[in-house]
């Protein structure tokens, strides 16, 4: 218990501290100066609504976002529903290429989709395609998990018997299994979006302009240049968002799965289980 009381504080001290100061009156990011919200939108130059450089960075990772979630997931869901009706050696190889994102390191990926993009004659470029195909690729095993492990939870019964009642192998699927499977959808694109916004050296490597920098890439390039606590309130703004999605997506699973036996527990919601 003591353990896991220090490891939280160390790990969200840091992180409410610079939500504090994102509120400061003046420009220090170390001497609180009294409460305003001058960062947000206050201040007429520099603030994260009137600063364009700023509001570009944080509207491009929330597009980043919704994009690489709207692409990935459906994706996964397609592989996952064909690996687990995939019969022989194959698959299991294929399990093994679903997972390899798990297993290589992030910027050895990137480096590769650098290499793709800038030296293999393709249609993708670097900017806001290059870094969606990027994140998707990436993301990819995670709706494949979570899935994959609710069809294992729900098993084949249903599908069966809504076939022996006279529906299609496909009305089965789209009827009654997928309906099954929405808690586990809505967990893998909370998860997802999550984790794209967060997300930084596929992004940074696959970025073209200024214009296509999200807000990761941006506190990098600007953290040393004497930022302001609009710097701040940009991350907070990031962090806001991310926890909007996670709480949103549990309470839907909370609803989807009403019923359920231990439904409102998280590792179930989090494919753990």
């Amino acid at each position: 218990m003591l353990i896991t009381f220090l490891y939280l504080v160390w790990s969200l001290v840091p992180v409410l501290v610079a939500v504090l100061f994102s509120f400061n009156d003046g420009r220090s990011r170390t001497n609180w100066q009294g409460f305003s919200m001058r960062w947000y939108y206050g201040d007429p130059l520099r603030s994260v609504w009137h600063d364009a450089s700023l509001h570009t960075a944080l509207t491009h990772t929330l597009l980043l976002g919704l994009l690489a979630t709207a692409i990935t997931v459906p994706l996964g869901v397609a592989m996952a529903l064909g690996l687990d009706r995939w019969r022989g050696r194959v698959p299991s190889g294929a399990d093994v290429v679903v997972l390899i994102s798990f297993v290589l390191p992030e910027i050895l990926i990137a480096v590769s989709l650098l290499f793709v993009v800038t030296v293999v004659s393709t249609p993708v470029g670097l900017g806001t395609s290059g870094q969606v195909i990027g994140l998707v690729t990436y993301q990819l095993a995670y709706p494949v998990v979570i899935v994959r492990a609710r069809l294992l939870t729900i098993g084949s019964d249903y599908e069966e018997a809504a076939v022996d009642l006279g529906a299609s192998p496909g009305g089965a699927v789209r009827r009654v299994l997928m309906r099954m499977l929405v808690p586990a959808i809505f967990a893998s694109a909370v998860l997802v979006f999550a984790d794209v916004i967060d997300d930084f050296v596929i992004v940074r490597y696959l970025s073209g302009d200024s214009s296509t920098e999200p807000v990761s890439v941006k506190v990098y390039n600007t953290a040393r240049a004497a930022p302001t606590p609009a710097l701040n309130a940009l991350t907070t703004l990031l962090l806001l968002a991310s926890v909007l999605a996670v709480v949103g997506g549990y309470l839907l699973y909370r609803w989807f799965t009403r019923g359920e036996k231990e439904a409102g527990r998280l590792d179930v919601f989090t494919g753990e289980a």
